[in-house]
């Protein structure tokens, strides 16, 4: 390792958790910050479909159009004031298109920032190669897809680096992994090389914490309540040292709340397994990473561990999947839901008699979706017969005008149905996309950077076939014993959750060590499959792994089928699976009577959170 001196310390802010984030971070993190880097996420499943077909339409565009008129442009000149150097992966489908808008916009500004671009992800040019050689969706089995929008291989952060040694003030890419905008400043800053791989995952680490922006700094904690000043809250800054250990924090004065709690939420946060975490540069560790309250707003993350790489680079394809129509329709009045299942499968049968009739095929898919009436929570939701909720219809048909069909059609409900039908609250006809995700290996892409109009290729480790990490005994569980008391699990610990394609994690984090036996011992896997059970496929309860993360006092559990379609086609109310965590917070933890008195179980979930 080409070493950095012991007290450096590089300030990362990360700005934006996506391509729609606020417009306030940025203004935030360069009036409070002191930084030495910016961080914007632009990119996932959805948004590379965006930016494919907009470049479809215009082969110009293909990137965050927002990262020049609201998180960077404005605020050119204060960056170069102070002298901080941009990462962001805004550049989508066509990092090429924004670099070039990007420095005609520094021009005009009278500035003498210089861009570089990372690219070599994009294998649209390839779909035909890739299909003939047989790839398979790594989760489904599924074949390759025909009508490709996008196909991106996720790089790592070595490419970001080479920009940042040749000079460059902002580096935009293409697809990259989520944490590698924030590990290739740091492989620059402190010389890591590929085979430092420890200091490899604690950057990766470092980025994945930052990447999404207000999430780590309270934004979705368990424990709202506690979270001061949504309106203003704070974006994270980590505060990155050369031994790989990472200081969370925020800028002074702002609202929001960095703790032990919403730091090991977020270190969870879209994770398979933490002993296995699998970047393009490295296989994390993280089952053993400490974090330490040492000031207000101040958490210390220390201990992830790496292995070497894998030989191969995750690729993700967006296709097009045909058209789907959504409505909403408020439901008002006595049986709701009923009225609203019953009203659905009538529109549903009137749009069919219309397909019919102008020799159209029938929808593949139709689904109603009741929100309000706790159906996301299956058979635990509460059931109070609600009087009022909204009935999302969807359906999907491979022609348009099918689709179109049916927006049109549903409309006969606020007179001719149910009786409480109020006005639709909105339609949508837009195209649905699916994803595709496979494995290729790296030697076959060729990662570049491009800078002062000269593009050179960045070679990448080539790492060693995958092999199952072997999985440590889980620890003896306890019992609660006779006469135990159930204790819902947010009296003992935290919970989130996120979405990883056709599956989602539920990350549940022990509020102090002694809790985690209890909580082991109510939370097997098949435990978790059964309270679940409403999300799998065909009326099985979803397969479900545990995995134990003894660092930080907690267990992970990853739902596999559960999310049929991923972010992009699922129908359900929460297809980013932004709130399956919160459905298990009413799970019942069997306790000691002795330890559920010291509890005060008798609280309710609203006093508590």
């Amino acid at each position: 390792m080409a070493g950095a001196g012991a007290d450096k310390v590089v300030r990362i802010g990360g700005a934006t958790a996506s391509l729609s984030d606020t417009a306030l971070s940025v203004p935030q993190l360069l009036a409070g910050g002191r930084l030495d880097y910016l961080i914007f996420d632009y990119l996932a499943e959805g948004s590379m479909g965006i930016f494919g077909g907009m470049q479809a339409a215009d082969p110009t565009a293909g990137y965050g159009t927002d990262f020049l008129t609201v998180h960077v442009g404005p605020h050119l000149h204060e960056i170069a004031a102070q002298g901080v150097k941009i990462v962001a992966n805004a550049g989508g489908v066509n990092p090429a298109g924004l670099a070039s808008a990007l420095e005609r916009l520094i021009a005009d500004a009278g500035l003498s920032l210089s861009v570089a671009y990372v690219d070599g992800d994009d294998l649209r040019p390839r779909v035909a190669e890739l299909r003939a050689a047989g790839h398979r969706d790594m989760f489904t089995g599924a074949g390759f897809p025909d009508a490709v929008i996008s196909a991106n291989a996720y790089l790592g952060g070595f490419p970001i680096a080479a920009a940042l040694a040749k000079g460059a003030d902002i580096v935009v890419t293409g697809r990259v992994v989520d944490s590698a905008l924030a590990l290739g400043p740091l492989i620059h800053e402190f010389g890591w090389g590929a085979d430092d791989l420890d200091l490899l995952a604690a950057g990766t680490l470092a980025g994945h914490l930052l990447e999404c922006g207000a999430q780590i700094t309270g934004g979705t904690f368990t424990d709202w309540r506690d979270v001061p000043d949504w309106a203003n809250i704070g974006f994270p800054i980590g505060e990155c040292h050369a031994d790989g250990s990472v200081v969370i924090t925020k800028p002074e004065g702002t609202g929001g709340l960095v703790s032990v709690g919403t730091v090991a939420e977020q270190l969870l946060y879209e994770v398979s397994d933490p002993a296995d975490y699998i970047v393009a540069d490295v296989r994390c560790d993280f089952s053993a990473v400490t974090l330490d309250q040492i000031g207000e707003n101040r958490v210390r993350v220390r201990g992830a561990r790496g292995r070497a790489p894998t030989d191969s680079y995750k690729v993700c394809v967006i296709f097009d999947g045909g058209w789907r129509s959504v409505a909403y329709q408020p439901i008002i009045g006595e049986d709701a839901a009923e009225k609203a299942q019953r009203q659905g499968q009538a529109l549903f049968a009137r749009a069919r008699q219309l397909l019919r009739a102008q020799n159209l095929p029938d929808f593949s898919l139709t689904d109603t979706v009741l929100i309000g009436g706790e159906a996301s929570f299956g058979a635990h939701g509460r059931q109070g017969g609600t009087r009022e909720l909204i009935s999302k219809l969807v359906v999907d048909h491979p022609d348009r005008r099918g689709a179109e069909i049916f927006a049109r059609e549903q409309w006969a409900g606020i007179s001719g149905m149910s009786v409480g039908t109020s006005i639709n609250l909105a339609t949508h006809v837009l195209p649905k996309t699916g994803t595709f995700l496979f494995l290729l290996d790296k030697t076959s892409v060729t990662a570049r950077m491009t800078f002062a109009g000269v593009t050179q290729d960045v070679p990448v480790a080539a790492g060693q076939p995958w092999t199952a990490v072997p999985v440590s005994p889980a620890a003896l569980s306890v019992s609660a014993g006779p006469g135990s008391v159930a204790v819902d699990l947010v009296r003992l610990a935290w919970a989130r959750s996120g979405d990883k394609g056709h599956l989602f994690n539920v990350a549940v984090i022990a509020r102090r060590p002694e809790y985690l036996p209890w909580l082991r011992a109510a939370l097997s896997a098949e435990a978790v499959s059964d309270w679940y059970r409403h999300l799998g496929q065909d009326g099985e309860a979803p397969r479900v792994d545990r995995f134990e993360v003894p660092g930080f006092h907690a267990l992970n559990f990853v739902l596999h089928n559960a999310l049929e379609g991923g972010i992009n086609a699922n129908t359900r109310l929460d297809p980013a699976a932004k709130g399956m965590a919160q459905m298990m917070l009413r799970f019942p933890v069997p306790l000691p009577v002795a330890l559920a008195a010291e509890l005060g179980c008798g609280v309710t979930l609203e006093q508590d959170i």
